[in-house]
């Protein structure tokens, strides 16, 4: 009889998502697996969605287009599935068990289970009830322990370090400085990268808490050699030093809006005409760009490998020039911040780039 996986995917989109499908149902099927793909992370298992065959005809064409055709979800924690009540509230049940029988039910032996590090710590809760789990670490964040890149987040820095080259005329034109704001959450790998690239004079990360005064004053040190422009590049998270980032939904953590309130603080301060873009979901959207298709290939087909080895508990990691496996609990066990004493940032800060501190 032949063996019976399922893939999801789970949390915020990335572009690579379809390219890991492609490649873990096509590993699959020609190990004459039968494949199936569970919809909107694990709703298609608890009855909100559906769960579909994965077919060559379903994948056929797909790792170039961004998103993912099993649709994904960030409220479908089924450790805390929300779940509306008669007075038309939601309280948040554990119904965990109920995804682990249906996944039995439907004699599923095996899960791949595509995210970032929340979905990868349901995964590993999951498996630890009993599930065969192998996790592929996805998020524009780049912030999984384990793996030196996760697909997507490439992806994200190209798209961010294209919209700075943009910038870099207009500001030049107006004498105006520029605040970029770009994800990353808790970390400013996007914001380092990207920043750099696009030859910022200012980059604001999470994990370099910044003061106002020295962002400032690069500006006007800038304004009096002549250089009448400032690009500065600020991850979401960025804060001050004792302060605390900029929610747009405090409840939710959600972040957003750093780049306006530093660029109310530093038109206030310098009297320069400052504006502010937020590139947001832009960078998760299109296709992805050549090394994180490859990156997403790879992951999918040595996924199928651990499935073949029965070697469950693990996500699959990248380590140039090599693919390997790392166990959940250490994939989960941090988060994977920017080393402020890393080579990244000392070449930003040979070139002159403020951290603003």
């Amino acid at each position: 009889m032949a063996k019976k996986i399922a893939i999801n995917t789970g949390g915020g989109d990335a572009p690579g998502l379809n390219a890991v499908i492609r490649a873990a149902t096509l590993a699959a099927l020609n190990r004459g697996y039968e494949v199936y793909g569970i919809r909107r992370a694990y709703k298609g298992l608890l009855g909100e969605d559906e769960v579909v065959p994965l077919t060559r005809d379903t994948v056929r064409g797909i790792t170039h287009i961004g998103g993912t055709i099993l649709g994904t979800t960030n409220r479908g924690n089924p450790f805390a599935f929300p779940v509306e009540q008669p007075d038309g509230s939601t309280e948040r049940v554990d119904r965990s068990d109920d995804v682990v029988a249906a996944f039995r039910d439907r004699g599923f032996e095996a899960l791949i289970a595509i995210g970032g590090d929340g979905s990868l710590r349901i995964a590993r809760d999951l498996y630890k009830k009993g599930l065969p789990v192998v996790g592929v670490p996805k998020t524009i964040d780049n912030d999984i322990e384990g793996t030196v890149l996760t697909f997507g987040f490439l992806t994200a820095v190209d798209i961010a370090t294209d919209a700075i080259d943009r910038l870099h005329s207009t500001a030049q034109s107006h004498e105006r400085v520029m605040v970029v704001e770009v994800m990353g959450r808790d970390t400013g790998w996007i914001a380092l990268f990207s920043g750099v690239a696009g030859t910022a004079d200012v980059i604001l990360i999470p994990e370099i808490p910044y003061s106002i005064e020295k962002v400032c004053e690069k500006v006007i040190e800038r304004d009096r050699a002549g250089r009448h422009f400032t690009i500065v590049v600020a991850a979401e998270g960025a804060c001050p030093k004792g302060g605390a980032p900029v929610f747009k939904d405090p409840e939710l953590k959600r972040f957003g809006g750093v780049c306006e309130v530093l660029a109310n603080e530093i038109a206030e301060r310098t009297g320069k005409d400052t504006r502010a873009i937020a590139l947001r979901h832009l960078q998760r959207g299109g296709s992805p760009i050549s090394y994180d298709r490859l990156i997403a290939l790879r992951f999918g087909a040595a996924a199928i490998e651990c499935v073949d080895d029965g070697d469950f508990g693990c996500i699959v990691a990248l380590d140039p020039p090599y693919v390997r496996r790392i166990p959940l609990d250490i994939a989960t066990s941090r988060q994977k911040g920017v080393p402020v004493d890393g080579d990244v940032v000392a070449t930003a800060r040979a070139l002159g780039m403020s951290f603003g501190d």
